[in-house]
């Protein structure tokens, strides 16, 4: 029978640990959910579940990945949340794969490398009888937030001093009200191999604050729509007709109003899906076969008057920065999401059950200001699980009092385990029936968990930790957490493309179906 010591051990709550400079909400919305901060000085290195940082990890992170932590990072995403990066890959997609797939960005030139083409462009357009000439828009490819950003038509005009983009400007956006407007949509990758995408049916719709108007191509306030621009305009508290104060909606709103005008929103959401899909897929085979990841990407989309979806960039650690009380709604309850994506549970079965029988403490684990019932979902299937059962109030207490050992956790306790020798023939039946502390619910608990170690040898070939986001019942993603729907993989063909080393001809073959049974 275990002591009382060690059941209040198992009890005690996840860790996480934060990089400097990571978003006060990150944070919040962990402690609300009963998770305690790292302490260096008084745990070990590796007795944390969650390390959050804005930068990438370095590859010996990676490499050293435990079965119950969490890194929120891939490697080498950052080859798509480069402007420069981002148009070179999908120009290559496009050469090998075809226009008609890679058709959602606009052309791009990467200055000065690219200088004599854009000229040669530049200069047909021109000289075409009967043609407007297009506008452009040049944007330094290492700056965020809208920073650097020239819009112009003619040439004289196009100043740079360090290395841009310039792309054709769409100069035809969808209105609303007079105002410009673009997409803030969140993608989590829980996955890169199998490819695993989630997309947040919750998100922002930017607005500039002042009416669009092309014969003041300088004036930020009409042309961009970050809110970093925007929050200083003398429009943004001002109550502007169709939009309201700020400059933000949720997509809730944005799509009430697509229904009141009768637009066909579920279309252009499916075309919007077909973008992240096919531009995460020029990105993934070279994302380097890593465990116990996560990466939350945010795509900006502008849709034009013809309502096509352009994608205008990717970006890396989207800003989870509360400006708004729209950023509250959507961002704290996308974090919380994110969590149950993790996969740390309080309680709950990994043999396929419902987990309808969590006690009420665990209501803090849903999104504040949205009622959901998780139960409904397939259940987790987790590293491990904590002890079901209320937390002690002394215990997060306790976690702050000071020590002369390291404070025991339920993670400094699976490190201990995996750190003793191995047990000899006669002692390992003896210790078949014996489970991981607080998994006394897990049939699948009791399974070695140094068999999930990554070594040099199967870093480099295969995953040895096996994966959080799959169900237990058929090994597959789940096709819905919270608000985050799953759109890769969209059928058996295209996972199984994606299972043993990803097959892009296979997967572009099926996304190829798909949009045809797609069209209006």
């Amino acid at each position: 029978m275990a002591s009382d010591h060690d059941a209040e051990d198992i009890l005690k709550p996840l860790v996480f640990r934060l990089h400097e400079n990571v978003p006060k909400a990150v944070r919040e919305v962990l402690l609300e959910r009963g998770w305690s901060e790292f302490d260096e000085q008084e745990q070990d290195e590796a007795d944390w579940n969650l390390y959050w940082q804005n930068s990438p990890f370095r590859m010996t992170d990676h490499r050293s990945i435990k079965p119950w932590q969490r890194l929120n990072h891939y490697p080498e995403t950052a080859r798509i949340t480069r402007k420069d990066y981002l148009a070179r890959h999908l120009k290559r997609m496009k050469g090998i794969y075809g226009p008609s797939l890679y058709e959602f960005s606009p052309v791009a030139f990467i200055m000065p490398n690219d200088y004599v083409k854009f000229m040669a462009e530049y200069t047909k357009e021109r000289q075409a009888l009967g043609r407007k000439p297009s506008y452009w828009i040049c944007k330094p490819v290492a700056l965020s937030r809208g920073r650097g950003i020239l819009i112009f038509q003619d040439i004289k005009d196009f100043v740079y001093d360090c290395m841009v983009i310039v792309q054709k400007y769409i100069s035809n956006p969808l209105l609303i009200s007079g105002y410009k407007w673009d997409l803030r949509l969140y993608v989590c990758v829980t996955s890169f191999c199998p490819l695993t995408i989630y997309t947040y049916e919750e998100g922002l719709v930017r607005f500039a604050t002042e009416k669009y108007d092309l014969g003041s191509l300088d004036n930020v306030y009409a042309h961009l729509t970050n809110t970093s621009i925007n929050k200083f305009g003398a429009s943004y508290k001002k109550n502007k007709e169709g939009i309201g104060r700020g400059c933000k909606w949720t997509f809730s709103k944005f799509r009430s109003y697509l229904r009141s005008h009768e637009v066909d929103d579920l279309l252009l959401w499916r075309r919007i899906n077909n973008i992240v899909m096919l531009t995460l897929l020029a990105v993934t085979p070279s994302v380097p076969l890593t465990s116990n990841c996560f990466e939350l990407f945010g795509f900006d989309i502008l849709i034009d008057d013809k309502f096509k979806p352009w994608l205008l960039e990717v970006n890396y650690s989207p800003a989870l920065h509360l400006d708004c009380s729209i950023d509250t709604t959507v961002k704290k309850r996308l974090l919380h999401d994110i969590i149950e994506l993790l996969n740390y549970k309080k309680g709950g079965h990994s043999n396929g059950e419902n987990v309808q029988n969590t006690t009420q403490e665990n209501t803090n684990l849903t999104a504040p200001g949205k009622n959901r019932d998780l139960s409904k979902a397939q259940p987790f299937e987790s590293v491990f699980y904590v002890a079901r059962g209320s937390f002690k109030k002394g215990a997060i207490a306790m976690g702050k009092m000071s020590r002369t050992q390291p404070r025991k956790t339920l993670t400094s306790q699976l490190r201990e385990r995996m750190n003793k020798p191995k047990p000899s023939s006669q002692s390992k039946a003896a210790s078949k029936s014996k489970q991981l502390p607080g998994a006394r619910h897990s049939p699948h608990a009791s399974v070695q968990v140094t068999h999930w170690l990554p070594t040099t040898e199967s870093f480099n070939y295969k995953l040895t930790i096996p994966p959080y986001f799959v169900s237990a019942k058929d090994k597959r993603p789940f096709p819905r957490i919270g608000d985050f729907v799953l759109i890769f993989p969209f059928n058996d063909a295209a996972l199984e493309a994606s299972r043993n080393g990803i097959d892009i001809k296979s997967i572009i073959h099926e996304i190829h179906k798909l949009m045809s049974k797609q069209l209006p």
